[in-house]
């Protein structure tokens, strides 16, 4: 069998390393893209299984571009993409600048969209019937004013995946989305870190524990396999059941 690269990004630590875990043992070659040059060489060391890392800042087109140019020149067009690097930067919504509004949208949802296009691009050169999954949020439906940014980026990201996959499904290239709830990542320390905001959470966790990255890994992976070659456009919510309540009591 011919050699498959699943490129994953923010895959440096936390769900992108576990993304790049299990992708590894469906039979994937990963390559680690992080905007940390240090950790994400780590990363791949620890790795091992051919894993190539990658610096680049996923808020940045041409950074981006160029990230493909080199995996290509190596190694040719990937057949996974997993679209995970992602920022929140939160605050007070009246005193989060314009700047860092755009700063989120250009990580979170920019990013997406060109590393989407350009790996999708290389899959229809190349005649990969390939899989994108990108990292969206429960945020994408609910909501947190201190993360006005993130919520619009992620409700962007669900829907850039209709769309894309829409465009792709003549190729057979599936597009798909996982939305995350409260997962054990480093974005979710300072909760950790709270016991108040640890039971604000848990209120609205039906299952009554916060995720693990390897939780939302398993599904990507999922999503990569053939078990999923039906599924194309969906946003998979792994939430521990919080989307589907009403009320806490």
């Amino acid at each position: 069998m011919a050699e498959k690269f699943a490129l994953i990004t923010g895959s440096a630590q936390g769900i992108g390393y576990a993304c790049a875990e299990a992708l590894t043992e469906l039979g994937y070659t990963p390559l680690l893209a992080d905007i940390n040059t240090d950790k994400v060489n780590q990363a791949a060391a620890q790795l091992g299984q051919g894993a190539t890392a990658y610096t680049c800042d996923m808020g940045n087109p041409e950074a981006i571009d160029e990230l493909f140019n080199q995996i290509e020149s190596s190694h040719g067009a990937v057949s996974a993409l997993v679209n995970n690097a992602g920022i929140a930067l939160p605050g007070d919504f009246f005193e989060t600048s314009l700047e860092q509004f755009q700063r989120v949208i250009d990580v979170n949802l920019t990013g997406t969209y060109v590393a989407l296009k350009r790996a999708a691009k290389a899959m229809v050169d190349n005649n990969i019937e390939g899989s994108i999954v990108n990292m969206s949020s429960i945020n994408a439906v609910v909501a947190i004013p201190t993360i006005a940014a993130y919520c619009a980026s992620k409700g962007g990201v669900a829907q850039v995946t209709k769309s894309a996959s829409l465009a792709l499904a003549p190729h057979n290239i599936r597009v798909n989305a996982v939305g995350p709830g409260s997962i054990d990542t480093e974005m979710l320390a300072g909760v950790n870190a709270n016991p108040d905001a640890m039971n604000m959470v848990m209120s609205r966790t039906p299952l009554k524990r916060i995720g693990a990255p390897r939780e939302i890994a398993d599904v990507v992976a999922f999503l990569c396999s053939d078990k999923a070659s039906y599924i194309t456009g969906e946003t998979i919510y792994v939430d521990g059941g919080r989307l589907g309540m009403n009320y806490t009591c």
